[in-house]
């Protein structure tokens, strides 16, 4: 059995990931998807990693695996547990010492999202491809995001130790996926696999990204 440690991204909740979790224990595996303090002006990076490593305890066999922002907090819970993999899901990328508010400006993202907001005005970037009734829910559960941690550098001197794996999702209109594969290589130097589906693949197409991520377990040793 695998446990998968689930990182929503900014401004959202555990709950992101709950049919992902159901396909997977099902198929089982242990999951865990804490709220992260997204609306809490007092944490920063640190403790974003704290409650994902406080919600891990004592588990063993880990597998570290974060949404959009979730992947600045990723490898910070991997290195200090020990995760057996990580895997970002249309996971955003840090570098040592950038501070998460300055990687649009670093990786081009600024530029790319004004050209998608004008290729998809008026449209949903995100929730597009996710059935409406799920959408209004991810809406409703949707929580103000603290600006707390874009301030302060991101804390490690290199990326962890840790074997690396990237979902590229072929829909996205958030980060789409030319420019994803480009920091993809860039900044991690390997090619990712891919799901056709947008930015919230974990609503959009659960069973799809639960057997992306079991496959992922075998390769790890288990």
């Amino acid at each position: 059995m695998t446990t998968f440690a689930l990182i929503h991204g900014g401004g959202d909740v555990g709950w992101y990931w709950h049919l992902v979790e159901r396909e997977l224990r099902q198929r089982g595996h242990d999951t865990l998807a804490p709220d992260l303090p997204c609306d809490d002006d007092s944490a920063g990076l640190p403790e974003y990693a704290d409650t994902v490593v406080d919600a891990i305890g004592g588990r063993r066999d880990v597998i570290v695996a974060a949404q959009s922002f979730g992947g600045f907090i990723a490898p910070l819970v991997a290195a200090r547990v020990s995760a057996e993999l990580m895997v970002l899901v249309a996971g955003m990328i840090p570098a040592p010492g950038e501070a998460p508010e300055d990687w649009p400006a670093n990786t081009g993202f600024d530029q790319v999202m004004r050209q998608q907001a004008q290729r998809y005005a008026g449209q949903d970037l995100i929730y597009h491809d996710v059935p409406p009734v799920l959408a209004e829910q991810a809406r409703r559960n949707a929580r103000d995001q603290s600006d707390t941690p874009g301030h302060a550098p991101w804390p490690l001197e290199a990326w962890p130790a840790v074997p690396t794996r990237f979902v590229l999702c072929t829909e996205d209109r958030l980060f789409p996926p030319e420019f994803m594969c480009r920091v993809v290589a860039d900044r991690l130097g390997i090619v990712p696999d891919e799901i056709a589906a947008g930015h919230a693949v974990a609503l959009s197409r659960p069973k799809e990204l639960a057997a992306r991520l079991a496959s992922y377990a075998p390769a790890v040793g288990y």
